[in-house]
C-alpha cells in the first residue's frame, strides 16, 4: 500500500520497493493486473482509510513517480481464508490456484512484518481481515 498524495489523489505503492514493485507496476501497465490486496492492519499502521468504490489514486513506480491513475471498481474486506480464486486471478501475478496465492501472500507479509508464519503474532492468519481492491486504469502517464 502506501501514503502521500499527488495532484490531490492518494498514492498507491504495490509490493516492496525494487524488483517486486517494478514487476507489479509492469503487470498493471500491461493490463494483466486489475486487483491488489492489503491487510487491514496496514491501513491502521499507516493511519490511512480504506479505499472506496469510485476513488482514484496514482500508481507510482519504484521512484515514487506516478505512472498511472487508477479507479477502484470494487472493495471488499474478507478474512484471509475467504479470499476468492476470482480475486487471486484478477491480481494477474500468475497464481495457479488459491493455495498458491495464499502461500505467496503469507510469505510476503511474513517478510514485510518480520514475523514467522508460525509465530502467534503473524498478521496474516486465516482470520486476518484482507482488503481486496479491484481497479481499472483510467490514464497512463507517458
Amino acid at each position: 500500500m502506501g501514503f502521500g498524495t499527488h495532484e490531490g489523489l492518494r498514492l498507491l505503492e504495490l509490493g516492496s520497493p525494487g524488483e517486486m514493485r517494478q514487476r507489479l507496476v509492469g503487470y498493471v501497465l500491461s493490463g494483466s493486473k486489475r486487483a491488489t490486496a492489503g491487510l487491514l492492519r496496514e491501513y491502521a499502521d499507516e493511519g490511512e482509510p480504506v479505499e472506496t468504490v469510485g476513488e482514484e489514486q496514482w500508481l507510482v513506480d519504484d521512484d515514487g513517480t506516478p505512472v498511472a491513475r487508477i479507479r477502484y471498481t470494487r472493495v471488499e474486506i474478507v478474512p484471509f481464508i475467504e479470499v476468492t480464486w476470482e480475486f487471486a486471478q484478477a491480481e494477474g501475478e500468475g497464481f495457479t490456484d488459491i493455495e498458491h496465492w495464499r502461500t505467496g501472500h503469507r510469505g510476503f507479509w511474513s517478510r514485510w512484518y518480520g514475523v514467522a508464519e508460525d509465530d502467534p503474532e503473524f498478521p496474516a492468519g486465516d482470520s486476518a481481515p484482507v482488503v481486496c481492491l479491484w481497479f481499472d486504469v483510467v490514464e497512463q502517464v507517458a
